[in-house]
């Protein structure tokens, strides 16, 4: 019998990626949906999110909201008893994700921040190939075109929104997940619009393993070729992990690699911690961004407009 599931936050990422992966998997059905401006066919469709709790089916909660307002929605959520899967970033600061993964723990609710970037095809290769090999540098680029990816989305620019670092987070993901152990800002330049209060655009110098340098580009106002680009140069070789991780090459030369399936695979791996009552809730990437925030210079730039 298939597992009911509840997606809070009926915006794009829910419909773009949500809701299909839950349709594509026989482990889970869409049970309702919670959104104060969304609905979904088919399905109880709440515009409360207590209601829900009270009234609505059972199962898990997949938490598609900005970050923002997750906290309250996930600690009622534990506090419910249902196992709680979180939309990246998993919370506005890292005091409310360990908040909530501490209420999990202690109330035995599974729990799964994903990282929806560490499942794509490469990440994996990726990270068994650098295991074999003493890795010397790092280059992150990412850029993209907001207007083209977060239209109308204006919870981004607002404090708590993340900013450039909402897509930057993805990167940050994969680098730490493709190389483990201690990562640690060192300097940052956040270019922020005039008027809003998170930036379009960073640079970020970190070191890796003591020693290793990673430089980091993220840019909201790119209109050419989208780039989401991660090459790692490692015992004179080079790999090159391309379009958020969807390709792979060593050298230039492409590795063959399944085809993509990111939220798939996060519901995939959410119903393997469900049965087995595991956990997932790794805080690195978000670690990072703090990090980034703290010691990271202010540059104003031109005002963002739509």
């Amino acid at each position: 019998m298939s597992i009911p599931v509840t997606v809070v936050g009926i915006g794009k990422i829910a419909r773009d990626q949500h809701l299909p992966a839950i349709a594509g998997n026989p482990d889970f059905h869409l049970a309702a949906a919670v959104s104060r401006h969304g609905t979904v066919e088919g399905v109880p469709n709440f515009t409360d999110f207590d209601r829900f709790l009270a009234e609505g089916p059972a199962g898990p909660v997949a938490l598609c909201t900005p970050p923002s307002v997750r906290l309250e929605m996930a600690l009622k959520t534990i506090a419910a008893g249902r196992d709680l899967l979180i939309e990246k970033p998993p919370a506005a600061t890292l005091g409310e994700i360990e908040t909530i993964s501490a209420a999990a723990r202690d109330a035995g609710v599974v729990l799964f921040a994903t990282w929806h970037s560490r499942f794509a095809p490469a990440v994996a290769p990726a990270r068994a190939w650098i295991a074999e090999r003493k890795v010397e540098r790092v280059t992150i680029t990412w850029k993209e075109d907001v207007r083209r990816w977060h239209p109308g989305q204006a919870w981004i620019w607002q404090p708590g929104g993340f900013g450039v670092f909402d897509p930057g987070i993805n990167a940050l993901s994969i680098l730490t997940e493709i190389l483990p152990g201690a990562i640690h800002v060192g300097a940052a330049t956040l270019e922020v619009p005039q008027n809003c209060a998170t930036p379009i655009a960073a640079q970020l110098a970190m070191t890796a393993r003591g020693t290793v340098p990673v430089a980091a580009a993220f840019d909201w106002r790119h209109e050419g070729v989208q780039t989401w680009d991660i090459e790692v140069e490692a015992s004179g070789q080079r790999l090159t992990l391309g379009m958020g991780g969807a390709q792979m090459a060593i050298d230039g030369t492409p590795v063959d690699l399944p085809a993509e399936a990111e939220y798939p695979e996060i519901y995939r791996h959410f119903a393997r911690l469900v049965a087995a009552r595991e956990s997932d809730a790794d805080f690195a990437p978000l670690r990072l961004c703090a990090d980034a925030f703290l010691v990271g210079r202010q540059v104003a730039v031109a005002p963002f407009t739509e």
